[in-house]
Order: structure tokens, then C-alpha cells, then sequence
């Protein structure tokens, strides 16, 4: 099941002050607060590109059982694609499942709501 993410933007020096507020206990996010941050719209516009907003849903419509079915579907080359993904996993958009010999990716997300 796909869920909205909400992406926060904030300079590092903000993000680092609120984790650090969040540690000591003086603030208490709320469940609606953005859990992914990126320190500037051009990276997030970089990881969030329409290309791959558009791969999440493929990921997500098709259910890929590998990589190189993913990479079958979109025609990309396989070692392109595991960077893309993998640099989409780290921001939890992407899932990648180990299953038997193969890599599964699972789409985490398809939509985004974005607090600047």
C-alpha cells in the first residue's frame, strides 16, 4: 500500500537544531511533521525529478520481481536503475527486498506533500 510522504525543507543548520531539540526532549514532533528533510527544493527536485516520480508509479502499478524486470519494463540499464532506486531507498521512498537471488523493489510512496 502506498502512502503519502511528507518532505520537509529546511537548512542543514535548521534540521540539525531541531534533531538535536527532538534528542534533549524539548520538542515532541507531531504526527503530521515532515519525517524526510532534504536542505534545498533543488534537491529535492533532484531526487523527486518527474522521471523518477514516474518509476515509483510504474514500480508501483507493475509490482517488478526483480530489478532486471524493472529494468526490462523502463528499458534503463540495470546498474542506473539500482542508483536511482538506491539512492530513493535512502530517503524511503523505495523498499528493496532481498528475496531468494534477486532484489524486489517496492514503492513506499507515490505521493508527497511537500512543507517549505
Amino acid at each position: 500500500m502506498s502512502k503519502t510522504i511528507v518532505i520537509g525543507i529546511l537548512p542543514q543548520e535548521k534540521i540539525r537544531e531541531r534533531v538535536l531539540a527532538i534528542a534533549r526532549g524539548d520538542y515532541r514532533p507531531k504526527p503530521s511533521d515532515p519525517k524526510v528533510w532534504f536542505t534545498s527544493m533543488r534537491s529535492l527536485a533532484e531526487v523527486l525529478s518527474d522521471d523518477n516520480r514516474a518509476l515509483l508509479h510504474l514500480i508501483h502499478e507493475s509490482k517488478p520481481a526483480s530489478i532486471k524486470a524493472l529494468a526490462d519494463l523502463t528499458g534503463r540499464k540495470q546498474s542506473n536503475l539500482s542508483r536511482t532506486l538506491r539512492t530513493m531507498s535512502r530517503y524511503g521512498f523505495v523498499e528493496m527486498l532481498r528475496e531468494d537471488r534477486h532484489v524486489r523493489p517496492v514503492a513506499k510512496a507515490t505521493d508527497f506533500r511537500i512543507v517549505a
